[in-house]
């Protein structure tokens, strides 16, 4: 059974909260991050909720939204969750510092645009 257009949203917010999150976990340095295991490991956590919910989004709504590299934000859940011993913490911290501000913009208005 297919979800509601409706509880795409859900996905959405799932997203922009673990954007959040990371953001909330990360904002002292970069040097604590790469320093210390917990903030590591729930910054980790928060980006496989982020590319678990991307998933869950029909292509179709990711089509409407191509300057976002979707299969790659899905693929890092893919390396957390499966090949975990394969996870480069630079790659997560420029994704933290380029790539999540772009991503939230989005998904705030795929939200915007899902409400109307």
């Amino acid at each position: 059974m297919k979800a509601a257009k409706k509880d795409y949203g859900v996905y959405l917010h799932d997203i922009v909260s673990a954007i959040g999150k990371i953001r909330a976990y990360t904002k002292e340095s970069r040097d604590l991050f790469f320093k210390d295991e917990k903030t590591q490991d729930a910054v980790i956590r928060q980006f496989s909720i982020v590319g678990e919910a991307a998933a869950k989004l029909p292509s179709s709504m990711k089509g409407q939204y191509a300057e976002i590299p979707w299969k790659q934000i899905i693929g890092m859940r893919n390396i957390i969750v499966h090949d975990y011993s394969e996870i480069d913490l630079t790659t997560i911290w420029d994704t933290i510092e380029k790539g999540l501000p772009v991503l939230e913009k989005t998904v705030v208005a795929m939200l915007k645009n899902l409400s109307k």
